[in-house]
């Protein structure tokens, strides 16, 4: 059996990303702090503001001017929640960092099982909620993802993901070190850790307001796992294009031999422009899909920075 680590002995920064939750935020950090002074632990509150659009900016910089060990970081616009995490990964300093949304859902007492199956040894410890809280299009999401990130990262069959979650300092150096223009954390946690887990976890109603996770989003995050981490798509077109190059192969095998047992048939327009448009639509496609991977790669290669911190406020 692995001797458990003693959990005071190491320091917790909790990464917040912040979107347009000023009825909330509040709360949710005086929850945090609470929770994390009576257990005793040496703790910092990352607070990152992704473009707001409400006064959510205001909540979060007067907690961090007057609560010792809140950070907030106001982003110059909404880049995205992966992009609001990785600019609370680099400010963090723990020895663990702890990744959580901003509307209680993720319930701060609940950190503290994801800190002791940590202690068991994990890089990283995935929050499996009990029961999930969330609208059908959310759940049918994260079951697309589930299977992208089974294709993608290998996430093994029995470990669930999600964006509650505590990764050892190691492997969030690992994350911020690394270079792309299109930061996906959780894949990153797979990419980058050996020994994973899951921690059965509470999952509670959104207590006020409404999550902006609309299916728009969810779609974006699939695209960028698709072809910012794989060439899966490029290889599933080849694979079409070699099989539409079979077809016309066997079809033209066809219509020659047809024509020397037969007589002679003045081929129908019809037919040449729904073949000309099949396979010119099917080259337009492949192209674009090329299109895609350049530009990413140009943007990854070129791109010192793909957010910007415009104010940081901390006591």
């Amino acid at each position: 059996m692995t001797d458990l680590l003693d959990r005071e002995s190491f320091s917790y920064s909790i990464v917040i990303p912040v979107y347009n939750s000023e009825e909330i935020v509040g709360t949710t950090i005086d929850r945090v702090v609470e929770v994390f002074t009576e257990a005793g632990l040496r703790h910092e509150v990352v607070l990152v503001n992704d473009g707001s659009s409400d006064d959510s900016w205001r909540v979060i910089s007067e907690r961090a001017a007057r609560t010792p060990g809140v950070v907030a970081l106001d982003l110059m616009k909404n880049y995205g929640q992966h992009y609001a995490n990785l600019a609370g990964l680099r400010e963090a300093g723990g020895d663990y960092v702890i990744t959580m949304d901003d509307d209680l859902q993720n319930p701060p007492d609940q950190a503290l099982v994801l800190i002791d199956k940590a202690m068991a040894g994990h890089e990283v410890v995935f929050g499996q909620f009990e029961q999930k809280q969330a609208a059908g299009h959310r759940r049918l999401g994260s079951r697309l993802i589930g299977l992208i990130n089974r294709r993608v990262f290998g996430q093994p069959t029995d470990l669930v993901v999600s964006n509650f979650r505590i990764l050892r300092r190691d492997v969030v150096d690992r994350i911020v070190s690394s270079r792309t223009a299109y930061p996906y954390i959780t894949g990153q946690a797979l990419m980058f850790s050996g020994n994973r887990a899951n921690a059965t976890v509470r999952h509670d109603p959104r207590p006020a307001g409404k999550s902006t996770y609309s299916l728009i989003k969810i779609l974006r995050l699939v695209t960028t796992i698709l072809f910012s981490y794989s060439s899966w798509p490029l290889r599933a077109a080849a694979l079409v294009g070699f099989a539409i190059s079979g077809l016309s192969f066997l079809l033209g095998g066809f219509l020659l031999v047809r024509a020397l047992v037969t007589e002679s048939i003045v081929p129908g327009w019809t037919s040449i422009m729904v073949l000309v448009s099949l396979f010119a639509g099917f080259i337009i496609a492949l192209l674009s899909m090329i299109g895609e991977y350049v530009v990413r790669t140009l943007n990854t290669v070129s791109s010192d920075a793909t957010f910007h911190v415009v104010r940081r406020v901390a006591r």
